[in-house]
C-alpha cells in the first residue's frame, strides 16, 4: 500500500499495490503494520457496504457527533464515485476546506478519514458500491450532517443530483452557530 497525503492533515488517499498474474489479481487493503506508520491504531469494529443504484445519486454529508465521532476507510469495489470530505475540525487550518477524488472498482484507491470530517460522495455510475470501515459503532442519536449544496463549501459536483434523500437535502447549512459549535 501507498499512502498519499492530501491538503487536509490527516486524511490519507491509499494506493493499493495489486499482485497479478494469469488468475486475476490480489491486494491487500489492510495491514495493521502499515496503517500504524501514520498514525493508526485504532481497531476498525464495524464494516458497511452500499449499493447506490443511480447515476447522480448523492449521499452525504455525513460524520457522527463525539463520543462517536469515528475513523473511517472507504473504497469502492463497483462502479464509480466523485468522493468528497470537508474537514469540519474548528482547530484546523483547513477548517471548512474540502478535498474530493473520483473512486472507482479500476483505480482499487481508498480513503482514510480522520475524525472531525463530514463524508459524502456522489454516483457517476449505476450500481455503485463502496464498502465502509469504521472505528466507533453507529450511534443513531449522534449522527449529523452538513447540506451537500452549502455555498460555505463549494462543492463542485460533477453531474446534476438524481438522487437525494430528504435529511441529506435538508441538513443545516453552515453559519455562525455551527462553526462556533464545532
Amino acid at each position: 500500500m501507498i499512502f498519499r497525503e492530501t491538503p487536509l492533515n490527516g486524511l490519507y488517499i491509499i494506493e493499493l499495490k495489486p499482485f497479478t498474474d494469469n488468475r486475476g489479481l490480489f491486494a491487500r487493503t489492510f495491514c495493521k503494520n502499515e496503517f500504524r506508520e501514520i498514525g493508526h491504531e485504532e481497531e476498525f469494529v464495524q464494516f458497511n457496504h452500499s449499493r447506490t443504484n443511480k447515476t447522480g445519486t448523492i449521499r452525504g454529508m455525513h460524520y457522527q457527533l463525539p463520543p462517536y465521532s469515528e475513523i473511517k476507510l472507504i473504497r469502492c469495489i463497483r462502479g464509480k464515485a466523485f468522493d468528497v470530505v470537508t474537514d469540519i475540525r474548528k482547530d484546523s487550518q483547513t477548517f471548512l476546506q474540502h478535498f474530493a477524488i473520483e473512486i472507482s472498482e479500476q483505480n482499487m484507491l481508498s480513503v482514510y478519514i480522520p475524525r472531525g470530517f463530514a463524508h459524502g460522495f456522489q454516483t457517476l455510475e449505476d450500481n455503485t458500491e463502496l464498502i465502509y470501515h469504521h472505528t466507533a459503532y453507529y450511534a443513531p442519536g449522534f449522527e449529523a450532517g452538513i447540506r451537500y449544496n452549502d455555498p460555505a463549501m463549494n462543492i463542485n459536483w460533477p453531474l446534476p443530483v438524481s438522487v437525494i434523500t430528504e435529511k441529506d437535502r435538508n441538513y443545516p447549512l453552515i453559519d455562525n452557530q455551527f462553526r462556533t459549535s464545532m
